[in-house]
């Protein structure tokens, strides 16, 4: 009798046991630890904290957040780029179980007003202005629209003064009331993904969630209070505060923030200046960094390590990245938001063709299987179908929508990611596709049907259909295929102008096809499929297609 071939199906052992503790317990641990040793140095904005000055600046906030009235399971909105009053936000929030609400610094006022309604934030912590636009006015404009919304502080005002000042005068027993009335599986935080509706999905996470997610991450990267880890990769984004703020403050770490937005002279600069053992970043950060006139001049000896992640990564940027920036322990990770969001991570003892050709091993906890979309059965080893995920990285579920929850995690707790996978003889996990339609820009997830939305809207568009095609450098681009009402004129250039005025720049299609008609099936399905192959012939991208990616 023949045996049956391996199935599709790991998952991660581990002789370390998951953290049972609050993000905030965790840090007066850590603090009380290291208290002397640097916690985030902040470049830009030109601060730089111990753990105990860190631990202590947080507490202030959120001392001051109970003050003012802000409670547990209360939201609160945090709308700025990278700086030291992020994360001081961050950890403030999750020690009096108020739930961050993190707002991608690009959003426009239509996409912002969104968020803020459907989380009901309560409290918005922003800043006054970015890349010459006044957030102060846009926000200004929402406010009668958003009747949860009771206040907002603006970063570096006399408004975040008065929080400080509220937080040194309150008796510092509130803190500790509230940390006693807190869960490691609260609801922690709110972060919103494109959704395939046309309006983003809230993925509610916990402290055990991102907690421990950012640990083992940390693990795998063997850091320890020696490490610092320079994170140019945005903190609204989960690489950004959970593989990075979390991955570095649960091992006594050090955070650098190069600047704050991505800048890859900055990031180089604060990498070699203060001496970081670890860099992260999307495909598109290192591509740009590699491509630095003056990349040859600077000394990368202290690196050894580091994420990449976000996007397919090519083979041949990954081999430089190791060969040319020394960091012969980098790593590549693959998740999504909703799962915390690493599930494989590759190891630093893999070889190289391992850490260029596979997106790694599941995480320690972390249970992983390839299942046919159709049967929901679990796939031979070698077969491809939908990545499936389980475990404690899994969310909470997405903010007051159980029917789309239900819709991607099935009723044995395995999230269904929609990307198409392989896992090999050894468990190794290769993503080769996706089932649903979800582009990858440059880290940036954008699903084609919330700008189909809105070019529908458009007074000379008849139909429209967006597709993602490959980039040489952020990976993908969007690429509108659009019929055009009749009697009516439209170019290229007024269709993305139409979406810049209203969608956050990612979002803007970079190329725009005028067409008769869409390749449909018998039944009258649109085949995406084929229109992103006759995208790339159309657009002569096929070398940029055949680029090799883990």
């Amino acid at each position: 009798m023949r045996l049956p071939a391996p199935l599709s199906y790991g998952h991660g052992t581990s002789g370390v046991p998951l953290l049972g503790e609050t993000i905030g317990a965790n840090l007066e641990r850590v603090a009380a630890r290291f208290g002397d040793r640097d916690a985030l140095i902040d470049v830009a904005g030109g601060q730089r904290l111990t753990y105990r000055e860190f631990n202590a600046a947080v507490n202030t906030i959120a001392l001051g957040l109970l003050d003012l009235g802000v409670d547990k399971g209360d939201r609160v909105g945090i709308w700025a780029p990278n700086c030291m009053e992020w994360t001081v936000v961050q950890y403030a929030s999750a020690k009096i179980g108020a739930i961050l609400v993190t707002i991608n610094p690009a959003y426009r006022s239509a996409e912002l007003a969104y968020v803020l309604q459907q989380a009901g934030v309560r409290l918005l912590i922003s800043v006054t202005e970015l890349k010459g636009t006044s957030l102060v006015d846009m926000i200004a404009e929402l406010r009668p629209s958003l009747a949860a919304l009771e206040g907002v502080i603006f970063l570096g005002s006399a408004q975040w003064d008065t929080l400080q000042e509220r937080g040194d005068s309150t008796p510092t027993h509130r803190l500790h009331d509230a940390a006693a009335g807190l869960s490691f599986d609260d609801p922690i935080n709110i972060q919103y993904t494109s959704g395939t509706t046309g309006f983003p999905k809230g993925a509610t996470l916990s402290h055990h969630n991102i907690l421990n997610n950012g640990y083992f991450v940390g693990e795998l990267c063997g850091y320890t209070e020696q490490d610092r880890v320079c994170v140019p990769v945005p903190l609204y984004h989960c690489f950004g505060m959970v593989m990075g703020n979390l991955g570095a403050t649960t091992h006594g770490a050090a955070l650098v923030y190069p600047a704050p937005s991505f800048d890859p002279k900055a990031t180089l600069d604060a990498a070699v200046a203060e001496r970081c053992t670890s860099l992260y970043g999307v495909p598109t950060m290192f591509i740009a960094e590699l491509g630095l006139p003056e990349f040859g001049t600077y000394d990368f000896s202290s690196l050894r390590t580091g994420i990449m992640a976000g996007s397919p990564c090519p083979v041949e940027v990954m081999k430089r990245v190791v060969a040319d920036m020394g960091m012969s322990e980098v790593t590549i990770c693959y998740g999504m938001t909703e799962t915390s969001p690493v599930s494989t991570q590759t190891r630093a003892d893999d070889d190289l063709e391992r850490r260029v050709t596979s997106v790694g091993r599941p995480g320690p906890h972390i249970e992983v299987k390839v299942v046919d979309p159709e049967t929901g059965l679990t796939v031979p080893r070698g077969a491809r179908g939908e990545f499936c995920t389980r475990g404690y990285s899994v969310m909470l579920g997405y903010w007051n929508d159980p029917e789309q929850t239900a819709g991607v995690v099935d009723g044995a707790g395995w999230m269904h990611t929609g990307d198409l996978a392989t896992m090999d003889v050894e468990g190794y996990c290769s993503i080769v596709g996706r089932s649903k339609d979800m582009v990858i820009r440059g880290g940036e997830n954008i699903y084609p049907r919330e700008v189909e939305e809105f070019l529908y809207s458009h007074p000379a568009i008849a139909d429209v259909q967006v597709v993602g095609v490959p980039d040489a450098r952020y990976g993908e681009e969007l690429c509108a295929w659009v019929k055009v009402r009749l009697g009516a004129q439209v170019t290229e250039e007024q269709v993305r102008d139409f979406c810049r005025d209203s969608l956050a720049h990612y979002k803007v299609p970079r190329y725009v096809l005028f067409v008769e008609d869409f390749p449909m099936t018998v039944t009258g399905k649109i085949q995406k499929y084929l229109m992103r192959d006759e995208s790339v012939r159309s657009l002569g991208l096929q070398a940029v297609a055949t680029t090799v990616t883990a």
